[in-house]
C-alpha cells in the first residue's frame, strides 16, 4: 500500500513539474525598447553574458508589484572586449 502511494505521489509531482516548465516556456520574452514602461519589484534571474566582443541578446526575468512574472529581452555588449 505504501509503495502504491509513493508511486502515485512521484507520478503526480513529475506531472506538476512538467506543467511548470511548459507554462514558463509558453510566455514569450518581451522586447525592450527605450519607451518600455518597466514595473520591477524583484529581479528573479538575469542571463549570463558571453565572452565575445559584440552586442548579444540577454534576458531578465522579474516580478512586478502585483506579483506577475515577466521576461524581458534586451541587447548588451559582450564581456570579451579587451581594454587596450
Amino acid at each position: 500500500m505504501k509503495t502504491l502511494l509513493t508511486l502515485a505521489l512521484v507520478g503526480f509531482s513529475t506531472l506538476a513539474a512538467a506543467g511548470d516548465v511548459q507554462t514558463a516556456s509558453q510566455a514569450p520574452a518581451e522586447k525592450y525598447t527605450y519607451s518600455t514602461d518597466l514595473d520591477i519589484a524583484k529581479v528573479v534571474s538575469i542571463s549570463s553574458i558571453p565572452d565575445v566582443c559584440e552586442v548579444v541578446p540577454a534576458q531578465m526575468t522579474y516580478e512586478d508589484h502585483q506579483g506577475q512574472r515577466h521576461t524581458l529581452e534586451y541587447r548588451v555588449m559582450g564581456n570579451g572586449c579587451s581594454k587596450f
